[in-house]
């Protein structure tokens, strides 16, 4: 009897995202992040809050700033990105964060620019080019109501509502990566989020504003509720897999099974979760220790981005139409580490202009209750 071996040959693609989707899907979450952090003491005029709030909107400013750019040079051809409004598709998630980022990040500068303007407006009187400066950007010396201040506010939160939703789901969409197909995800950039903003709110801190104990105490209380509930997640997520209640999550799991380097980000993954979790639960509960909140933030900027890497990066190594893994390497150029470099390079450098053009550091126009 006669034999016929079939051999079926599937190409091997490339990664289509690079570290620069990394470095957007991290600058925005910490942006949005950041920005609910401001509004127990801008918006809702909490005098407890108010130096949070004044980290905060710097650090939800900045990457709001820096984060499109990740995002333009991800697009392989930049230039290109009026494609998006001359070919608009609401079927499509890109397509319809195309539309929201930029009125996101309109209302995040206006909601700063009302947040900051009083204090402009004072170093508006004082001599030299930077006085000047302010005034022009101040606009003149007519008070702005709070009730202005409060609607930017409240805008900005409807917009960063939808970036949650709109970077959460282009991923979560599609079912060609069962490790990304699940409703799980967009709560998991969220949490992981909050825990980066949080941690990077504690870092500047101790940097630029003396190490404030009270806000490294409220970061940290944010860092310890997001990593509970992200656990909390996380083990709805396996278990969704092992009992086979979502097929898509246990096809996920057996892509990576028997797969020693995918085992490895798993056990590390849980272990600096532990050590993040109990630093934070240390520190709260040792006031002493509360000036080496900056170990713990850094920790949590560590998480945030490095799940971002592992989510975008990693899974995208794992074959999609045979069984395997592809190799993929960081490259040195502008694709890889001279990107991811540059991404934060760029962030430093509105940190520092911002610091030098604006007196952030003053009282905001927060009111009180």
């Amino acid at each position: 009897m006669n034999s016929m071996a079939i051999e079926v040959l599937t190409p091997r693609y490339g990664i289509a995202w690079y570290p620069w989707a990394v470095q957007y899907f991290f600058m925005i979450a910490v942006s949005y992040s950041a920005l609910l952090l401001t509004v127990p003491g801008l918006i809702f005029g909490n005098k407890n809050y108010q130096p949070l709030a004044r980290v905060a909107l710097l650090v939800t400013v900045t990457c709001t700033l820096v984060g499109p750019v990740a995002l333009l040079a991800d697009l392989h051809q930049p230039l290109r990105f009026w494609h998006f409004y001359a070919n608009l598709n609401t079927q499509s998630w890109m397509s319809i964060g195309s539309l929201l980022l930029p009125l996101y990040l309109v209302m995040v500068l206006a909601y700063a620019w009302l947040a900051w303007r009083p204090a402009m407006q004072e170093q508006a009187q004082e001599p030299g080019w930077i006085g000047k400066l302010s005034g022009w950007i101040s606009m003149g010396s007519w008070q702005a109501p709070r009730w202005m201040l409060v609607l930017a506010g409240l805008g900005a939160l409807a917009f960063a509502f939808g970036i949650m939703l709109y970077t959460g789901a282009e991923v979560a969409i599609l079912k060609s990566r069962p490790l990304w197909h699940t409703n799980w995800l967009p709560v998991m950039f969220v949490l992981t989020g909050l825990v980066a903003a949080s941690g990077l709110v504690v870092l500047i801190n101790r940097l630029m504003t003396g190490n404030d104990e009270e806000i490294n105490r409220q970061g940290l209380k944010v860092i310890f509720v997001s990593m509970a509930l992200a656990a909390i997640v996380a083990a709805l997520w396996v278990s969704e897999g092992i009992t086979g209640f979502s097929p898509s999550v246990e096809a996920a799991f057996e892509s990576l099974q028997g797969n020693a380097e995918w085992r490895l980000v798993a056990i590390y993954g849980l272990a600096v979760g532990i050590v993040l979790t109990l630093a934070t639960i240390a520190m709260l509960r040792r006031p002493g220790w509360m000036t080496r909140a900056w170990i713990a933030g850094l920790l949590a900027v560590h998480i945030g981005w490095t799940f971002r890497w592992m989510v975008l990066m990693e899974v995208q190594t794992v074959a999609k139409n045979t069984s395997g893994y592809y190799q993929y390497a960081v490259e040195a150029g502008s694709s890889g580490l001279l990107g991811i470099v540059g991404t934060f390079g760029l962030w430093l450098a509105a940190l520092l202009i911002i610091d030098i053009l604006v007196p952030w550091k003053k009282g905001l126009q927060a009111g009180s209750h």
